[in-house]
């Protein structure tokens, strides 16, 4: 399994903080997921888990063009809280989340798999829908650095 720097037993997660501007980001692209039933209508960052053998980065990318029909370039990585020494974000239930601020570079995103709503949130907006409990603590840390 591809890692960023985890235990073997913890299944990775790549997602990305889609945002209109890496250097000062005003909105943030949100999915409200449509699958599985027990996560219905709540909302998440776009991603999805890494496969064997491939690395993190490759992994979202991937994941964006699968699920939003978009290109997207990587800005640095978002490193978790310090519990995790990989510098992930904890989701539980032995799934960990590598994070990377992004910007849309090619198409325009779509809820094509997994979703059936997109929003672009501002920073005030952030706290308005119903974000799935792992992505909460996630969101917070965006709104510190996103700018009205």
């Amino acid at each position: 399994m591809a890692h960023c720097g985890s235990a073997s037993d913890v299944v990775v997660v790549a997602a990305a903080a889609v945002v209109d501007d890496l250097d000062r980001p005003r909105l943030l692209l949100a999915g409200r997921r449509s699958e599985p039933a027990e996560l219905r209508g709540q909302w998440e960052l776009p991603g999805g888990k890494v496969e064997a053998g491939e690395r993190t980065e490759d992994a979202v990318c991937r994941e964006l063009r699968e699920e939003l029909g978009v290109t997207v370039e990587l800005g640095e990585r978002i490193a978790g809280p310090g519990r995790e020494p990989s510098g992930a974000w904890p989701l539980g239930r032995g799934l960990v989340m590598c994070l990377w601020w992004a910007r849309l570079t090619g198409g325009r995103p779509e809820p094509l798999a997994d979703h059936d709503a997109l929003r672009w949130l501002t920073r005030a907006e952030l706290e308005t829908v119903p974000w799935l409990p792992s992505n909460t603590a996630i969101t917070a840390h965006l709104r510190t650095r996103m700018h009205d």
